[in-house]
């Protein structure tokens, strides 16, 4: 296979063997290019637009995330190791393209500019950057701008100059606050044990998380420009900011280290933000996160994607988007993982409202055990595109009551995308009213899960829906 790119921009090359576009363009504006691909059975060409300026993220990221699978486990072989199976699998060629780190990687305070180093299960987090671009990816990272993360370690505020925390000072731990000072606390079974512990409210456990908690606040000493100067070093990508309450301040803050170390890095803010400060969260970030975490379960995935989101609608948009977050399909479980227990007419569902929504597509899967059903779920470029439409402008329901939930989306194109969502515990018949969606005359409707042409209709159109399952449609004007 050869690609090409006809009418780029001076300052970009394109690899012709695996069809990178890189480089930099010094005049800001829209470059129209028509990219190429030809092998010895014939040619396809499409056109894209590439846009210079200020604004990134013009369509929703789409990635993987530690967090869903190993929770604070995590290591640099595991991260490396999910880039490389996220290739095998072929979902970069879908668009999935940030692989993220979650809390676990940070160790102390250190370096030419005295920001977080990472600890001893990422010996060498530049390199890890490097390997992941490699791939065609990109690399993001996590951290808070509290004292200490919700798992036990630094955050990018100190009450020391020096950078020194006193948890670390007194020696008894190291940069982890957990159940005992140990080495083995860094092997997998040994922080499933202490989370264990936790859970079962062991007095260790008890005075380990009242020690984590007194960390969660602003320390008097900020370092974010440290931080972000680092992370930009490292090649970061995206940053995963996670405190409650989200504050304008430090948001602002972060915000302003991030746009001064040069690099483009996707600023995600977690979690619950309030929406009484949407406007704010726009301006400054390119995602917030509207809820607290999601789990497998119907309940938390319709709770969050059905009945929060509404308030949201009017703070989205190209660049800045509502994140309802990750995604709970495959293998998930924070350090267990196991099977979603989500249906599979709930995943279904729970991709499709994602999609309608214009939100963040962030998997925490494990990708060493993703399935035929699981792998179809993430690669139907039909259904994606309604999530990267780049008029990025997210659904509304035309039926806020009862178990039949309509979303219409407006598209660039001039199409819609509409969803038929069944909410209820039986199957029932949900008619799209023209009226209703703002359709007039004959319409054309197209399957988007079964990439099938339904037929032309006008007026109305009825379908039996599952129990908590979807019809996906665009709808586009037809004779």
């Amino acid at each position: 296979m050869q690609f090409g790119v006809t009418n780029l921009p001076t300052g970009l090359s394109v690899d012709a063997t695996t069809g990178r576009i890189s480089g930099a363009v010094k005049n800001r504006g829209e470059y129209k290019v028509v990219l190429e691909a030809k092998n010895a059975l014939g040619m396809s060409e499409k056109p894209f637009r590439i846009v210079v300026g200020d604004q990134i993220a013009l369509t929703p990221p789409m990635g993987w995330n530690s967090w869903t699978c190993w929770g604070g486990q995590v290591s640099q072989d595991q991260v490396l190791h999910s880039a490389k199976a996220l290739v095998a699998a072929g979902l970069d060629r879908h668009g999935w393209t940030y692989v993220n780190i979650d809390d676990g990687w940070q160790g102390q305070r250190g370096g030419p500019s005295m920001a977080i180093q990472p600890n001893k299960k990422f010996p060498d987090m530049k390199a890890l950057g490097d390997q992941i671009h490699a791939l065609g990816l990109k690399f993001g990272i996590y951290s808070t701008p509290w004292r200490g993360s919700y798992e036990g370690h630094i955050g990018s505020s100190c009450d020391r100059p020096d950078g020194i925390y006193d948890w670390i000072a007194s020696g008894d731990h190291n940069e982890y606050l957990r159940i005992g000072n140990t080495d083995a606390a860094y092997d997998g079974l040994a922080g499933g044990a202490q989370n264990e512990a936790m859970r079962k409210k062991s007095k260790q456990g008890q005075e380990v998380m009242a020690k984590r908690r007194s960390n969660w606040r602003h320390g008097a000493v900020p370092f974010f420009d440290q931080d972000a100067k680092q992370w930009a070093d490292w090649g970061v990508d995206y940053l995963k900011y996670d405190w409650k309450p989200i504050d304008v301040p430090h948001t602002e803050a972060m915000a302003k280290a991030l746009r001064s170390t040069g690099r483009d890095i996707v600023y995600s803010l977690s979690n619950s933000a309030d929406v009484a400060q949407g406007a704010d969260w726009a301006r400054l970030a390119n995602l917030w996160r509207t809820t607290g975490d999601i789990n497998d379960t119907w309940k938390s995935m319709s709770g969050i994607g059905f009945q929060q989101q509404g308030q949201w609608t009017p703070f989205s948009g190209s660049g800045h988007y509502n994140d309802p977050d990750t995604l709970v399909v495959g293998w998930v479980g924070w350090g267990n993982p196991h099977p979603t227990k989500l249906t599979p007419d709930e995943q279904y569902t729970h991709i499709s409202l994602w999609c309608m929504l214009s939100a963040p597509l962030i998997i925490g899967c494990d990708l060493d055990k993703l399935d035929p059903f699981t792998v179809g779920l993430l690669t139907n470029d039909e259904v994606l595109a309604i999530d990267q439409d780049p008029l990025a402008k997210p659904a509304l329901c035309v039926t806020p009551t009862g178990d039949a939930r309509v979303y219409v989306k407006e598209l660039a194109d001039g199409a819609k995308a509409i969803g038929l969502f069944n909410t209820g515990g039986k199957p029932i018949t949900i008619t799209l009213d023209w009226r209703a969606a703002g359709l007039k005359g004959p319409q054309q409707l197209r399957d988007l899960w079964r990439q099938k042409d339904i037929g032309t209709f006008n007026g109305s159109y009825s379908s039996e829906i599952p129990s908590h399952g979807v019809l996906l449609l665009k709808v586009s004007p037809g004779a």
